[in-house]
Parts: C-alpha cells; sequence; structure tokens
C-alpha cells in the first residue's frame, strides 16, 4: 500500500491575502477557492511540479495563524529560486550553504544549499536545493 502526502494545512488570520501571497509572490498555483456555506472556505495551492498542495482558508482548523514552521520545498537551483521570491516582493534569507552540519562560506555538500522565509503570518518555509540528477 502506498502512502501519499498531498495535503498540508496552513493556518493564516486573512485568507485573501494569504492566497495573494502564495499565489502572486511565491507562484503557487490556485487549485481551486471553495465556500461550504459561510463558515468554510477553502484555497487549495500547489507548488508547481509538486504532488504536495497547501490549503489556507476558515473553518478548516484551530492552529495558531504563524504556528507552522518548518515546512520545505526542494529546487534545483536555490540561487534562481531565491532571486524568483525577491523579484516577487517576498522577504527571503541569504543562501545558506552546509557542509556535515556546519555553515560555510562557499558551497556545501549536495543537499546542503537552503533559503528561508515566511508569509505574512509567520508560517516559516525553508527552500532546499537538490543535487544535479543524471
Amino acid at each position: 500500500m502506498e502512502w501519499k502526502l498531498e495535503l498540508v494545512v496552513i493556518p493564516v488570520t486573512d485568507v485573501d491575502r494569504a492566497k495573494r501571497f502564495y499565489s502572486e509572490q511565491v507562484g503557487f498555483v490556485v487549485d481551486h477557492d471553495t465556500r461550504i456555506g459561510d463558515a468554510v472556505r477553502v484555497v487549495q495551492l500547489t507548488p508547481r511540479g509538486s504532488a504536495c498542495s497547501i490549503a489556507i482558508g476558515t473553518g478548516m482548523v484551530e492552529s495558531t495563524p504563524g504556528s507552522v514552521q518548518g515546512i520545505q520545498l526542494v529546487v534545483s537551483d536555490v540561487d534562481a529560486a531565491r532571486a524568483a521570491l525577491i523579484q516577487r516582493g517576498v522577504a527571503v534569507s541569504p543562501i545558506q550553504h552546509y557542509d556535515d552540519g556546519v555553515l560555510v562560506a562557499g558551497r556545501g555538500g549536495v543537499w546542503n544549499s537552503f533559503i528561508f522565509f515566511s508569509d505574512p503570518d509567520g508560517n516559516g518555509w525553508a527552500v532546499q536545493e537538490r543535487p544535479a540528477r543524471d
């Protein structure tokens, strides 16, 4: 039996603001924006190329907005990812390279280059560069 992670709920205070941030600034695709009565709204967004989506909305979870930390995206080029986020107005960290768990000035080992950003509520994201594939 396969077990697949397909959706992670991200708690936010302002659904429209978060939808704009994730779609217009981070570049996620809006899959749907559905209202179920007055109490429930579900906005599903998917990072381009990902099999896993996020959901923001109302009436879904009771988690505190900003409480989700460490959600991780993987990209093939961390420099390009950082440049794209900056161009779209996202406050993003400098690239951090690690080698054997130690922060280094130049490129570290494979899978060891990261950038970090937060959404308007403070939910924290990491973006990791994966090594080139043959």
